[in-house]
């Protein structure tokens, strides 16, 4: 047994309350040090261009792999979850984003920067972020809409004070130098995985290593092995495919993805919106800068997006926790993009610093709802205990759009010299998605209601239809759901 299984026999931590404190403080930083670290890449975008001779596309890949990555390691993320525990997931991932960053201060071309910053931080970030939000859903039941929201937070920060740093890093000693001590800066991640605890069950008796449950196939093959045959070239077949299935079904939800409406809804609209949603974050400064803006206001302009974040995030959450919205975050969340695609043809109006800081104002309202609900939308369509394969095949998709999205963008921008189709495609995709999850929801949600109406029975309707988390606070007679989590086996 290994220390991470010794780890697990310990007596069981309260969950929503003390420790599980901490581990939202983790989980604030987590999130500042990972997903809030690409919004600072805008700022290095022209210094890059200019070094490496590269063009806008070439130059927008370095971003999209570390942002796809981060995104699409999920798979990944979730085998050493399920292998190792959060603790150590979190921890490998800070060193390998320290690694790839102090790597990148020495590249010499623009494809070695998209192995290290953007393969290898952009794997550490992901491996950090996605178990940060998995020991999350399990420390908090209660309240796990305002946890998530607040942790959202730390992603505010990362937009507020990233770009600042960037652009004053980079005035004085040049981006090599900068990115030199991003990764000393990332390996804080470690300290922040060395504070999540396993949460496990309290019981008397230690808790046995689960042993992987051998499949038919597979004990068939070893009846004839022992009998001294060698097993049928087609059980081998059959069970190589058996296994190949309960390890899709396992670490990317597939049979999650069939069956359940909402969650395929939902990761389908999630997946066509990342399209346009990182476009901005790559493209407002050096739009900015080619319009006239000094270069540190341009930096500004990010950091504006991140402090009102700071404080319109929790609000969410709270507004979203209540009672009046439960089964209807979704169409919160479909507003919220709606309202950031919108907010894109202000900057097509105008490259006034004045019109940006307005349309900065406008996007990180939006933002705020995207960023503390699309966490707690997806716990809400899927349970808990599926929770971490489902988000891996969630993340798996949209890494996806994520990576061609700005590519593509800067292709056009290419071939136009025009930053405003920038704007347009970010305005399409998103308004698009907006309007593809509201309706759809809207449509599931009348169907279930025309079913029940009729006295239709549902087959696993509680497992595969859209359901909430109790938000209600629960009774002194009633106590949270114990949860069993397992470090190591």
């Amino acid at each position: 047994m290994s220390q991470g299984g010794a780890v697990a026999r310990e007596a069981a931590k309260p969950q929503d309350r003390g420790w599980a404190w901490m581990v939202l403080l983790a989980a604030v930083l987590l999130q500042g040090l990972t997903l809030g670290f690409p919004s600072c890449i805008g700022v290095f975008f022209t210094d890059l261009q200019h070094d490496f001779q590269a063009s806008n596309s070439e130059t927008s890949w370095f971003p999209s792999i570390m942002v796809a990555v981060l995104h699409g390691g999920g798979p990944l993320c979730s085998i050493l979850v399920k292998r190792f525990g959060c603790r150590f997931a979190v921890m490998l991932g800070g060193l390998l984003s320290g690694v790839g960053m102090v790597s990148s201060s020495f590249c010499q071309s623009i494809s070695q920067l998209y192995l290290t910053a953007g393969l290898i931080t952009g794997l550490g970030s992901c491996f950090s972020f996605q178990a940060g939000v998995t020991m999350l859903g399990y420390y908090f039941v209660r309240w796990r809409t305002l946890a998530n929201a607040m942790a959202s937070t730390g992603v505010s920060l990362g937009f507020t004070l990233w770009p600042l740093l960037s652009q004053y890093l980079l005035d004085e000693m040049g981006w090599r130098n900068t990115f030199l001590i991003f990764g000393g800066i990332l390996l804080n991640c470690c300290v922040c995985g060395a504070i999540m605890r396993p949460v496990h069950l309290a019981s008397e008796s230690p808790l046995e290593s689960p042993k992987p449950a051998k499949e038919p196939g597979r004990r068939a093959e070893g009846a004839q092995l022992s009998n001294g045959t060698s097993p049928h070239p087609e059980l081998q077949q059959q069970t190589r495919r058996t296994a190949c299935f309960q390890m899709l079904q396992k670490y990317l939800a597939f049979d999650i993805f069939c069956r359940n409406k909402g969650y395929q809804i939902y990761t389908i609209g999630v997946t066509w919106m990342m399209m346009g949603f990182a476009l901005p974050h790559v493209y407002l400064v050096p739009y900015a800068i080619q319009n006239g803006v000094e270069e540190r206001r341009a930096a500004l302009l990010i950091s504006v997006i991140g402090l009102i974040n700071i404080f319109i995030r929790p609000f969410t959450g709270l507004l979203s926790g209540h009672r009046v919205f439960t089964g209807r975050r979704i169409y919160l969340f479909s507003l919220a993009v709606l309202l950031c695609g919108l907010s894109n043809f202000i900057c097509v109006i105008s490259a006034e610093f004045s019109v940006l800081i307005i349309y900065c104002v406008i996007l990180s309202i939006a933002m705020s709802g995207i960023g503390a609900l699309t966490f707690q939308v997806l716990m809400d369509v899927v349970e808990m205990d599926r929770f971490s394969s489902a988000l891996g095949l969630f993340t798996v998709l949209e890494s996806i759009t994520l990576l061609i999205g700005p590519p593509l963008t800067g292709l056009l921008v290419d071939i136009t010299s025009d930053f405003h189709y920038v704007f347009y495609n970010s305005s399409f995709f998103l308004i698009s998605a907006a309007l593809f999850m509201g309706l759809s929801f809207c449509a599931l949600e009348k169907k279930n209601k025309s079913k029940e109406a009729s006295k239709v029975p549902l087959d696993n309707h509680s497992r595969y239809q859209y359901n909430e988390m109790p938000t209600e606070p629960l009774s002194e007679t009633q106590s949270p759901p114990v949860v069993v989590y397992i470090t190591s086996i």
